[in-house]
């Protein structure tokens, strides 16, 4: 691995992710793999201070907290913002958002000279992919590869050959309490996601869950948030005796140990996924508008554990990046998911 200038030049670094959990999320793995492979850079992540727990396994990594709704709102907010950070004598700033509050920021920036690189999220070839005519369906680079090629252009190239997750965390008194750990294997279900196109349907999985549950050998933990999914989960988890709901039970970093404790997690298109894969468990999840090619796969993650709407049926899927768009008559592409592949896959990443 060549040395830059850059490189030598640079020891403190801004890593910039707002937004939603999933994409701080797969930040993870990527800054894991930067803290290993330079072990002397420090790195200071701005992000919402709700995230901090991803991050407490990585060395020399801090968080500080954007108050973007409070104090850091709007560009007189941005400027007291960069003021903030220049106190701490950053030198380099890795942009992985590239939105407008980090284009403003990157001009504070620029005027004192320091390195600024902004992810290319890749808009165009997106477009294509999603597009009902002209579509070019093929895979597109990975948002983890486009995090790396930001810090490769800051002169710290990575390499992903031998992936190293985070690792498995002990479990808390609370967590224990609720959960009663046991010999069972335990199977993370995250049934929900921001947007209706990426959503299996509840009746499916509980068919999914009522199988897992018959076979007495599995204790199924639910995973969601907001008041009418924990009202959902806790409606299902009274059905059946081998089905606990933590929804609403524990702290964001109490969560994150039960989840590094799973045997095997199944999500959708959606944060919990690539919490799980920062760990390394088997993460199986489910497609419906959207596809893997877009780049959203989770870290680490076997192909095959990705299980598809059926395209021959539908055939301008994907539909959209996110989830949000989809045409007239697609409103049930995840239907053609049956309940017993999702089992079947279960058991397989299980035995």
């Amino acid at each position: 691995m060549g040395k830059s200038s850059k490189k030598k030049e640079l020891s403190h670094l801004l890593v910039i992710r707002l937004s939603a959990m999933g994409d701080v999320a797969m930040t993870v793995p990527v800054l894991y793999a930067l803290t290993r492979q330079y072990p002397e850079l420090k790195i200071t992540v701005l992000t919402r201070v709700f995230f901090k727990p991803m991050f407490s396994q990585l060395r020399n990594v801090s968080i500080f907290e954007a108050d973007v709704n409070g104090k850091h709102k709007g560009i007189h907010g941005l400027w007291k913002l960069f003021k903030e950070l220049k106190t701490l004598k950053i030198d380099g700033v890795a942009d992985l958002h590239n939105v407008l509050r980090s284009n403003i920021l990157k001009k504070f920036f620029k005027r004192d000279d320091i390195p600024f690189v902004q992810i290319d999220k890749g808009r165009k070839e997106k477009k294509r992919l999603i597009s009902s005519k002209n579509k070019i369906f093929k895979p597109l680079k990975s948002t983890y590869e486009r995090y790396a090629d930001v810090f490769k252009e800051l002169g710290f190239p990575l390499e992903f050959k031998n992936k190293e997750f985070l690792t498995k965390e002990a479990l808390s008194n609370k967590v224990q309490k609720i959960i009663e750990p046991e010999t069972k294997k335990w199977i993370g279900i995250a049934p929900f996601a921001a947007f209706e196109g990426k959503m299996y349907p509840l009746h499916f999985m509980e068919k999914v869950i009522e199988k897992l549950n018959n076979t007495e050998k599995y204790k199924i933990l639910l995973f969601g948030g907001g008041g009418l999914e924990t009202e959902k989960l806790n409606q299902l988890s009274k059905k059946y005796s081998n089905v606990i709901s933590i929804a609403g039970l524990l702290s964001f970093e109490d969560e994150l140990l039960v989840i590094s404790n799973l045997d095997v997690m199944v999500a959708m298109d959606s944060g919990n996924g690539h919490l799980s894969a920062m760990y390394g468990v088997p993460t199986i999840t489910l497609w419906g508008v959207t596809h893997p090619f877009a780049g959203f796969s989770p870290f680490g993650q076997d192909i095959n554990n990705s299980i598809l709407a059926d395209r021959d049926k539908f055939p301008f899927i994907p539909t959209s990046v996110y989830g949000n768009k989809f045409p007239k008559g697609y409103e049930k592409v995840m239907e053609t998911i049956q309940p017993e592949q999702v089992v079947q896959k279960i058991l397989q990443l299980l035995n």
